[in-house]
């Protein structure tokens, strides 16, 4: 049996960024570490977007937006993202530029393998695969079993769900430099809904239709929407380029509770998505610098989380939408419609300070949250 000093169980966004930042930081060329996915992550099969100040990732970035709509049924504002650029980095990209640096580290193995177990026995730890077993001293985790969280009530548990179509249309319907943040004004139909457009040129764009719900759709209600807001927009001739499906889990249920000394669960097995908004790219950008620093010091995986005050930010804000889904578009246009757009996104990206909270959250429908609130407290 193979013995590594790290095993990845899971090779997905918080796994490859992890391994990045460790080779990055030059601090981990003496511990031998593997990565196991049953996917070898040579196909294009998602579009991460995130805002950022910095030029963080520009090398594989292909598209950037200064501005973005925000739009329900009543209104429609142009954003001013600045000081923040919207980015938009496809899956590929992002495998190519993780596995051509890795490839280069001696240290670093990359096998594909669907893993079935793993366990911690004593001071180490075993993995197996349908083919193979090995041994380390931790286990990163990303691979998410949603019936931990769908098992317990304590935490509501959302999906973010959406498809999304690359099109190219014969006449030009689309602003290149403006992206569509949130448009509400598509049928709510009980539910948070809202189209998603990223527009790469005048004829091109990515368009998803997008919900924050307990229940999933029908494949074709998601793609019976795009057409009809396809129409919306005046295009008539086009062709789709590339299909796109994903769902994100929503909550902000303790993962961190089943870490143990040598298993650590990280991504959206270990709660490193947004909850109250699903963006991960951000997010995990954060949490694997974290942990990286946090390896140089520590060895006990217990130790490595910290709960903040926008964990609790978002738990409202989930349990607001668990009882009341129709509510989203309300909540979202009320923070858009009223608030500094600037701050809103910092406020999303967890930057804020407690006066610059205040502002985002008084501009939200006080009485829902101060409800959840005392749900919560009582």
């Amino acid at each position: 049996m193979k013995h590594y000093h790290y095993i990845f169980t899971g090779s997905g966004l918080a796994a490859l960024m992890t391994v990045y930042e460790m080779v990055l930081s030059g601090k981990f060329e003496d511990k031998s570490i593997l990565l196991l996915d049953e996917n070898s992550k040579k196909t294009n099969d998602r579009t991460w977007c995130f805002w950022a100040e910095n030029k963080a990732f520009d090398e594989i970035v292909s598209k950037k937006w200064s501005s973005a709509w925000f739009k329900n049924k009543k209104f429609e504002e142009k954003l001013a993202l600045h000081p923040y650029q919207y980015k938009m980095v496809k899956g590929l990209d992002f495998y190519t530029l993780i596995f051509d640096l890795i490839s280069s580290q001696k240290n670093i193995h990359f096998t594909t393998q669907k893993v079935i177990d793993f366990q911690e026995l004593g001071n180490h730890c075993v993995v197996k695969t349908e083919t193979e077993s090995y041994s380390c001293n931790q286990i990163f985790n990303s691979i998410f079993h949603p019936e931990i969280v769908t098992n317990q009530t304590q935490y509501p548990f959302l999906h973010q769900h959406f498809i999304g179509w690359f099109i190219k249309s014969k006449e030009a319907v689309f602003s290149p430099d403006c992206a569509t943040f949130m448009d509400f004004s598509v049928a709510q139909k009980g539910n948070t809904r809202f189209m998603y457009v990223l527009p790469t040129s005048e004829t091109e764009a990515l368009l998803e239709y997008t919900l924050f719900s307990q229940e999933l759709l029908q494949k074709e209600e998601y793609e019976t929407e795009i057409k009809k807001y396809i129409q919306k927009l005046g295009c008539t001739d086009y062709e789709i380029i590339e299909k796109e499906q994903g769902n994100i889990p929503m909550t902000c249920y303790p993962f961190w509770k089943h870490n143990s000394k040598n298993i650590l669960h990280i991504g959206s097995a270990g709660g490193w998505t947004k909850a109250s908004t699903g963006y991960t790219f951000t997010n995990t950008i954060k949490k694997s610098k974290a942990l990286v620093q946090f390896l140089n010091k520590e060895s006990d995986f217990r130790k490595f989380h910290k709960t903040n005050k926008f964990w609790f930010y978002d738990l409202l804000l989930l349990d607001i939408l668990a009882k009341k889904n129709e509510v989203g578009a309300a909540i979202f246009s009320a923070m858009f419609e009223k608030g500094n757009s600037t701050i809103i996104f910092k406020f999303l990206d967890e930057e804020t300070s407690f006066w610059e909270d205040l502002q985002v959250i008084w501009k939200c429908p006080k009485g829902l949250f101060v409800k959840a609130l005392l749900r919560r407290l009582f």
